[in-house]
């Protein structure tokens, strides 16, 4: 595999992080690294996630709102029945698993798309996050079963966040499974064309659903690092619009909104340059709404980017 792409964003990253360096030294400071790395942790892996989905060329438009609802399950198993920390960590990851496959259950049998299925999943998950605590805030900072899985989340080792870590244990297995892999060769074949993969042969509704599932999972694993990371979900906004961040470092990081092309090591790193330019702009005082128009711009730019190519791509190959 050529790694093109991934050379240009990580120049493109570096030249964002030496301007903000240069107007703001404060940028390099070791407690902003930290935390703009820990960030980056949690986002870079449902963006993974959501690579997954988007090989085969589906969507996943629900994963803030799934963040919400795992975040109060998340809350009430250690504050209202005590669960054991780990254990309500395995539950919860389960549970956004379990959402994945229902949502890859309706995008394959019931043969609905992605779109309108996870569009449903969005306001469904936050309406039951809201009706839970009475459109109330959950707080589990001070509870004595979250403070140490607190602490080990928000740690760090050897001078990278817990989160930071996890991340790269995650893109590595995200690159075998995907580039390396027989799974991984059928996916991409499913997504450049799902009805020729079918006719050789491949279970394609089967793949499908596993990308589902893959998402889900890592959706539960970000939503568990989310809210120990905040302390607290307010099931109105937790999360919210975090769907975007996803697709934006996806179709950034080099995955066709079509399906069946992407690059691991491109999401991570289009995950890193939305978070850097996210803190360029608290760091530069820029407007704060300016971050969504960024977000819009980089997707936009994207979509127009992987248009041309494949255009391109098709005009060499007539």
């Amino acid at each position: 595999m050529k790694f093109g792409k991934e050379l240009s964003i990580f120049l493109i990253l570096m030249a964002v992080c030496m301007f903000t360096g240069y107007r703001n030294p404060n940028f390099f400071s070791q407690a902003n690294i930290l935390n703009t790395t820990k960030l980056i942790g949690i986002y870079g892996i449902f963006s993974i996630g959501m690579g997954f989905v988007i090989i085969t060329g589906g969507i996943d438009l629900s994963v803030g709102s799934v963040f919400a609802l795992l975040g109060v399950g998340l809350s009430m198993l250690l504050t209202e029945h005590q669960m054991n920390p780990w254990l309500a960590v395995l539950l919860v990851v389960f549970v956004g698993g379990l959402l994945g496959l229902v949502h890859g259950l309706l995008v394959t049998k019931a043969k609905l798309q992605s779109f309108i299925v996870t569009l449903c999943g969005l306001m469904i998950y936050r309406s039951l996050a809201r009706t839970i605590t009475n459109d109330g805030t959950r707080n589990f900072s001070d509870a004595p079963q979250a403070a140490w899985l607190r602490d080990y989340a928000n740690g760090d080792w050897l001078g990278l966040p817990t989160t930071m870590w996890l991340l790269l244990v995650v893109m590595m297995i995200a690159f075998v499974v995907l580039h390396k892999s027989v799974y991984g060769i059928r996916l991409f074949a499913t997504g450049q064309n799902e009805e020729s993969a079918r006719f050789a042969g491949l279970p394609t509704q089967k793949l499908v659903l596993s990308t589902y599932v893959i998402c889900g999972l890592l959706a539960g694993v970000s939503g568990v690092l989310l809210s120990l990371y905040t302390g607290s979900v307010a099931s109105s906004s937790h999360g919210n619009g975090y769907e975007l961040y996803a697709v934006a470092a996806c179709v950034l990081g080099g995955f066709s909104l079509k399906g069946g092309d992407g690059s691991i090591f491109g999401v991570v790193l289009a995950t890193a340059l939305l978070q850097v330019l996210r803190n360029m702009i608290n760091m530069l005082q820029l407007p704060q709404p300016l971050e969504f128009t960024i977000i819009g711009g980089v997707i936009l730019a994207g979509v127009l980017i992987d248009g041309a190519i494949r255009n391109r791509k098709k005009r060499i190959s007539a």
